[in-house]
């Protein structure tokens, strides 16, 4: 499987360079291009009896957002430039109700979109970069939270599995940097012993398969013991010192974790480490 070789980031009008450069580090790592999508989320048409009063204001608010959305791509391009490092930028400016499609039409152009502590904290263009990325592109994520330092050339992995489509297509996705790292644990949380979910014994079938494509894997079945599955992925991941956990994205629809939550909503509100997703 052919290393990643092109990296996507997207930056917001109000973001400094620290994602730039967190995304920059990890291409210099494995020499790869980085694409940057620069989004400015378009201030939503005025609606009512009152709409023809503010419209002008609403038309100046969007001009004004447009004049940003240049200042920041020649800001990013300037960037790029003192970099040295094959880059490209380009910059959209969709509406609320389809941004996170048209983030997810970039992200089908590279082989994994980075999202980095500056867009991790904030609400609008972070939910539509994760949603997009996940929903819309056919790709995988990477979350990286404040605090750490990112590699794709991790070490130790921690592959939370649990038999679902989501979380084959993450290990296809992570498969070249699992063959890199020195151990990869995978990590199954009260798995159910029968022929519909983990098998007579669970991870055997998964470690084989891994095994066989020269990954070095350690089976790890764990209890919850009355803990939520997010947060005992979250403590072995402390315990066994792993650089990355890799896990697919939303087992369940995204109503459902939003109402009820799940594994994917609590590792998204607080990504303690880097994390690959995909779906």
């Amino acid at each position: 499987m052919a290393f990643k070789k092109t990296i996507l980031a997207v930056t917001g009008p109000s973001q400094g360079d620290g994602d730039l450069k967190l995304a920059a580090d990890l291409c210099n790592e494995i020499g790869a291009h980085l694409a940057v999508l620069v989004v400015v989320i378009a201030a939503p048409p005025p609606v009512g009896e009152y709409a023809a009063v503010v419209s002008q204001a609403w038309l100046e608010e969007r001009q004004a957002d447009e004049n940003l959305l240049k200042k920041r791509t020649a800001a990013v391009s300037a960037f790029l430039a003192s970099r040295g490092l094959s880059a490209d930028v380009s910059s959209e400016y969709p509406e609320a109700g389809w941004a996170d499609e048209t983030i997810g039409r970039r992200a089908r152009y590279a082989d994994v979109t980075v999202v980095g502590p500056e867009l991790l904290a904030g609400e609008m263009l972070k939910s539509k970069t994760i949603e997009g990325a996940l929903f819309s592109s056919g790709k995988p994520l990477l979350l990286v939270p404040e605090g750490v330092r990112p590699t794709l050339k991790p070490k130790r992995v921690l592959v939370a599995w649990d038999t679902r489509l989501e979380s084959s297509r993450a290990v296809r996705e992570s498969l070249d940097m699992l063959i890199g790292a020195d151990e990869v644990h995978l990590v199954m949380v009260d798995p159910v012993e029968d022929e519909y979910h983990h098998g007579a014994e669970p991870g055997a079938d998964a470690a084989a398969y891994l095994a066989r494509h020269g990954v070095k894997v350690i089976v790890d079945r764990l209890p919850s013991l009355n803990h939520s599955v997010a947060d005992v992925l979250r403590r072995h991941a402390v315990d066994i010192a792993a650089d990355l956990m890799v896990m697919g994205a939303y087992g369940h629809s995204r109503l459902r974790e939003r109402i009820f939550g799940g594994v994917t909503k609590s590792m998204l509100e607080d990504p303690s480490m880097p994390i690959l997703m995909a779906r």
